[in-house]
């Protein structure tokens, strides 16, 4: 019995090289940065990390990791509630409120834990979670564990969230869960038409904002600020493994009645080790070159525009938008693999994304720009993408790169 599990394990996975799922993890061997190295040396430029701002060694945050080392040691050996919760911590989730426009935040060791101590602390079986259909896999989990009535509405389609919520009218509290930006697509979720439609039927809005705290909206606020409804939103959760220095943890913010139940409730803040403290300190530091300046977050939005526009003419196909993930769509798994072996060579870092982490036959290559890219480094992507395109027949063939883009 046991060798027939393993043998059937490797027939799983012998078919999943064969239709081209199977996930290779490549190595790297530098800083994660614009251009990083990997294991066999090479030098490439890397456009598909989450370092929206390019944070992950920036001088100043690795100062402040090395300072809170010392200062804080280095982890914290056990829960919040036994071991005590040093200072930083505090501090960190004043700052986290404070900077979303939240009255309170709980800080967890991830966003997926976030997500999966969010849904079954707060909900029971009177009442109804209301979830796009592409929300992140941590909310998906986080709902199946909860014993509320679950309902699903297709991506920012407010007329079925409408169904929905009629659907639940006689539930005795309804909370409607989305991603603040959809990361396979970049497609930021309709906040506005989501509150109009939670006050209408008397529902809370929860927003998983991971793919835009730090560079969405005027100040980097986020996807609530970006649409102009901050104190429309009860309840957020995000990440600072992204954009806001690139290392993990991750935090839930909202009213505080439901900060308070969170702390004595959420099973994985209760029954997992807090974040470490050079983390916390440091997620401090990102706090303040936010707060103190928006350059980085000019610099990423010039190079998502300029990108964007360069794939477009090169004739790719793109999920519209203006986000920083930039998918082009190409519908093979196998294509899609092909096509990111093909750019490495050209010294383009990208992977393929297919099923089950996107629907089949929506294979893409998920591109995201970072404000660590210069210039040449968005113009030698353009050209590898052109060059492999045409090669494999994805776009049609063009004199040169430089005509295209003038």
């Amino acid at each position: 019995m046991t060798q027939d599990f393993f043998n059937y394990l490797q027939q799983e996975t012998n078919q999943l090289h064969q239709t081209g799922l199977y996930k290779t993890e490549r190595v790297i061997t530098s800083q994660q940065q614009a251009a990083i190295t990997i294991s066999d040396g090479a030098e490439v430029l890397n456009f598909c990390a989450n370092n929206y701002l390019g944070l992950a060694n920036h001088p100043a945050i690795m100062a402040a990791a090395k300072e809170a080392i010392d200062h804080y040691g280095f982890g914290m050996s056990s829960v919040r509630f036994i071991c005590g919760t040093q200072d930083i911590h505090k501090t960190l989730e004043t700052r986290i409120s404070q900077f979303l426009g939240m009255e309170d935040t709980i800080l967890y060791s991830s966003c997926f834990d976030a997500n999966g101590g969010l849904f079954e602390t707060l909900l029971g079986t009177e009442d109804a979670v209301i979830s796009d259909t592409l929300n992140h896999a941590s909310i998906i989990d986080g709902v199946r564990l909860c014993k509320a009535k679950r309902l699903r509405y297709n991506n920012n389609d407010m007329n079925d969230l409408e169904k929905a919520l009629k659907e639940a009218k006689d539930c005795r509290f309804r909370l409607i869960a989305t991603d603040g930006v959809f990361s396979m697509d970049g497609i930021v979720a309709n906040l506005p038409a989501i509150c109009d439609l939670a006050d209408r039927y008397d529902a809370l809005v929860m927003v998983d904002d991971s793919h835009a705290v730090g560079f969405m909206g005027k100040n980097g606020r986020g996807t609530h600020e970006y649409h102009n409804v901050i104190d429309r939103i009860d309840i957020m959760t995000g990440t600072l493994g992204k954009a806001l220095g690139g290392a993990s943890g991750g935090y839930t913010s909202g009213k505080r009645e439901i900060i308070t139940w969170l702390r004595q409730r959420s099973r994985p803040y209760l029954f997992s080790n807090t974040l470490a403290p050079v983390i916390a300190a440091t997620s401090i530091k990102v706090m303040d070159l936010l707060e103190t300046s928006h350059e980085l977050i000019k610099k990423l939005h010039d190079n998502s525009t300029y990108f964007r526009k360069g794939l477009t003419q090169l004739g790719f196909e793109l999920v519209p938008g203006e986000h920083p993930i930039i998918p082009v769509m190409l519908g093979d798994a196998k294509l899609a693999k092909t096509m990111a072996d093909e750019l490495l060579k050209q010294g383009i870092y990208v992977i393929g994304f297919s099923y089950p982490v996107v629907p089949l036959g929506k294979a893409r290559i998920r591109t995201q720009i970072s404000a660590a890219h210069t210039q040449q480094h968005l113009d030698k992507a353009l050209a590898a993408f052109a060059t492999v395109g045409q090669q494999l027949g994805v776009i049609k063939q063009h004199e040169s790169l430089s005509k295209i883009k003038s």
